[in-house]
């Protein structure tokens, strides 16, 4: 008989190992995604004027010749919570992966126990003459070794694997994106500082010439050859330059404690001196829109939940299909413990279970319709986020050319405004002109001067969100 059960056994865990490679379901195909040849914007030979190849370590910030930029940048892969809370997103992740794994192999369990018990009968006769007719204690001892496996016949736990692990690479890729945008943020914000601090150097030298204008106007309304309106002008412009000056320091205060807050500091605890700033402009390195595919990491996270959600569908489908299950026990319960090991009289005991669900009202097929309906909308969402990151290069590459045009006109207003401040100035002095044309040539002159301040941050600006759209030197190939 025996022999019979082992036979049936094997026979069904042999059909079980047999069929273990039919995984239904649908098996996962990247959808195709069309990138033109180019991007449109690509200005004409579109290069890199300098060697490249601190993009392709992600250290895309050292484009900026800047090495306290480097120094907090680095600071912020150690003490950003954001990408603490992303890096340990990927930790569950990874374990999750491990935990679906498990699912693959046997469960091996070992029970142990003991127990004593005592029971009493009603009858008044004993044979030691206790007249509750209690009988003596006894006690139990009970050891077995039992396993249970579930072959996975349809690839359900093999999918479920798959996408866990499909799940993590989505998370390793959303750890990059957290550290690449958290990276942008901190380099924007300090080259904001450092355009203030320029501003702030630039206002507190056009306030010196605004208290000489003062003291000219002054003197000469004290010696009655102009007008009190000439000196309250001038007064004015003195007022409105150091409140100017005021808003520009309260701006560097923000900037100072946002990347104090990026670096994982309490702004009390972060202080940045005031600094010549290094207005250079990168030259980003070319790239075809196709690449963006595996340089993106919200691209290839996308891709990877949608891989995850293609699977959901195999392991729902497995609902129509039987589950299969095979157990074995060895032990022994014997009420000394010196016969527990005693191998003559083991007991065994082997297992054979299917169950399939005949009647659920609907309930599989609507799984199976949630599963299709998650990865066409997966779907939409990778395509989406693709058009979107074409569209931001386009975007960043448009203006790289636009601002560089701009910023040489900026440059020819300044100097155009600083001469005519000059001009003026003299003319006023030689009673040849009203103050108020010396304010409006000294009012053009700073805003010219502003302009081409921010002009030049724009420029900046810029390149770091085209090495952000372009993925800031993240690789899919080299995630995990």
């Amino acid at each position: 008989m025996s022999n019979k059960i082992f036979a049936n056994a094997a026979l069904a865990m042999s059909l079980a190992l047999l069929v273990a490679g039919c995984a239904v379901g649908p098996d996962y195909r990247r959808p195709e995604i069309a990138a033109a040849a180019q991007f449109k914007e690509a200005p004409e030979g579109w290069v890199a004027a300098t060697p490249a190849d601190a993009v392709d370590r992600g250290r895309w910030w050292r484009l900026f010749q800047d090495a306290q930029l480097d120094a907090l940048a680095e600071k912020v892969l150690v003490d950003n919570q954001n990408i603490a809370a992303a890096q340990a997103a990927y930790q569950q992740a990874r374990a999750l992966v491990r935990e679906q794994r498990a699912g693959l192999f046997p469960t091996v369990s070992l029970d142990v126990g003991a127990s004593r018990s005592r029971s009493s009968g009603s009858s008044g006769n004993s044979s030691n003459g206790d007249s509750g007719g209690s009988q003596g204690a006894r006690n139990s001892f009970q050891a077995s070794i039992g396993a249970d496996w579930e072959p996975d016949v349809w690839g359900r736990l093999r999918r479920a694997t798959t996408a866990a692990d499909a799940s993590a690479q989505a998370s390793a890729a959303d750890l990059a994106n957290a550290q690449l945008s958290a990276h942008g943020e901190l380099v924007l914000n300090y080259l904001s500082l450092r355009e203030t601090d320029e501003e702030v150097g630039l206002l507190e030298r056009t306030l010196q010439g605004y208290e000489r204008s003062l003291q000219i106007a002054t003197n000469r309304y004290n010696v009655g050859v102009a007008p009190r309106s000439d000196l309250l002008s001038a007064q004015t412009q003195v007022y409105n330059a150091t409140a100017d000056l005021e808003g520009l320091m309260l701006q560097r205060d923000q900037l100072e404690h946002a990347i104090a807050v990026l670096i994982g500091k309490a702004p009390a605890d972060f202080d940045l001196q005031p600094a010549g700033w290094n207005a250079v402009v990168p030259e980003v390195p070319a790239m075809v829109p196709s690449t963006l595919l595996m340089r993106r990491p919200d691209i290839a996270s996308a891709e990877r939940r949608m891989a995850a959600a293609n699977e959901q569908i195999g392991i729902q489908t497995t609902g129509y299909f039987p589950s299969f299950g095979l157990s074995a026990s060895y032990g022994k319960t014997t009420s000394k413990l010196s016969d527990l090991f005693n191998t003559s009289s083991m007991v065994w005991s082997i297992g054979v279970s299917a169950a399939q669900t005949l009647f659920d009202a609907g309930a599989t097929g609507a799984r199976v319709e949630q599963a299709q309906g998650a990865y066409d909308e997966a779907v939409a969402n990778y395509r989406q986020t693709t058009l979107t990151a074409f569209q931001n290069v386009e975007d960043q590459l448009s203006a790289q050319r636009v601002l560089a045009r701009q910023h040489a006109l900026r440059e020819q207003a300044s100097t155009v405004a600083d001469q005519n401040e000059q001009v003026v100035l003299n003319q006023y002095k030689a009673g040849q002109v009203s103050f108020t044309e010396v304010v409006v040539a000294q009012a053009s002159a700073l805003s010219a001067r502003r302009a081409l301040v921010q002009a030049a941050l724009d420029r900046q600006t810029t390149a770091v969100a085209l090495i952000q759209a372009l993925g800031g030197g993240w690789d899919a190939d080299e995630a995990p």
